[in-house]
């Protein structure tokens, strides 16, 4: 594994001597904006390891992306590299169906301590929830970023992440999406700990994730990546593309229902993402199409 490759992966050709805010924000940036989150891997019959040299292989190598799990144990590889002072926690993400958040940890992100102030570094959550900088560990103060405004809140010990919702137009010559609802105003998204955490505790989850029926990942193919005005997300069959502030508070959203062959040139033209094995889309219905309440 080379730290040069995988500047060269991101497309980032600056400067890493100094771990400091200003190089880990374009790092982080150039990460989302290049290695999309997806679980194709389950959905076109191949394993997921979450050891780090498979991991680089997969997403340096191979250009493809990753879930939370791979993603963001791929960038805290980077960081330490780096040099920056850098631990795993884990999360515990909110159901909006359950209206709680999960019992068990199911969620992997990092803590980046520079010059003595601690920062959450994310990269593996996913459509439009995904935070474009690395955000100040601080409860109660409004963070505002051009995909929406985010918090956090601290209680006994246990911190919650959330986002303030913006209003979203469809796009006239979009299909519009089904089975979706509005929550109120804040959109929680996950809690976490600052209880340090080592790969091998999400050795249980990434097995899990690829053989349980029951949750989002099986439920549903997903590939989504950030662009420089918003997201594109590929569900199922279903490709969305949003665009930040369209309007003021409001996101602009075009939808469009894909064939088969075209969700494999969208998959190429949109993600740079060529598979191995043959991608059998899902999207199991009475679950929302689109990425804005999914991930």
């Amino acid at each position: 594994m080379n730290i040069q490759e995988y500047f060269a992966r991101i497309s980032y050709d600056g400067s890493h001597k100094d771990a400091d805010l200003q190089t880990l924000t374009v790092i982080f940036q150039h990460h989302i904006q290049t290695i999309p989150f997806e679980n194709l891997s389950m959905h076109c019959g191949e394993t997921i390891d979450l050891d780090l040299q498979s991991i680089y292989n997969k997403i340096v190598r191979k250009k493809r992306g990753g879930w939370c799990l791979e993603s963001n144990y791929l960038l805290f590889w980077a960081l330490k590299e780096i040099g920056y002072d850098v631990c795993i926690l884990g999360g515990n993400c909110y159901d909006p169906a359950e209206e709680a958040y999960t019992a068990h940890i199911n969620h992997i992100l990092l803590k980046v301590e520079i010059k003595g102030s601690p920062y959450i570094v994310d990269a593996g959550f996913g459509g439009a929830y995904q935070a474009w900088q690395p955000m100040m560990l601080i409860s109660g103060k409004d963070q505002p970023q051009i995909p929406g405004i985010f918090c956090f809140r601290e209680d006994n010990g246990i911190w919650y992440f959330e986002k303030v919702k913006r209003k979203h137009y469809i796009s006239e010559q979009s299909v519009p999406p089904t089975n979706t609802t509005e929550m109120g105003n804040i959109r929680k998204i996950y809690s976490f700990t600052l209880k340090p955490r080592h790969i091998d505790d999400f050795q249980e989850l990434n097995t899990y994730l690829q053989v349980s029926p029951d949750n989002i990942l099986r439920k549903k193919s997903i590939c989504s990546l950030q662009t420089t005005e918003g997201i594109y997300a590929l569900v199922g069959w279903t490709f969305t593309e949003m665009k930040y502030n369209y309007m003021e508070d409001t996101d602009l959203l075009q939808i469009t229902t894909l064939t088969d062959e075209e969700v494999e040139k969208t998959l190429k033209e949109k993600f740079n993402i060529v598979l191995e094995n043959k991608l059998v889309p899902v999207n199991v219905r009475g679950l929302p199409p689109n990425m804005v309440d999914t991930i």
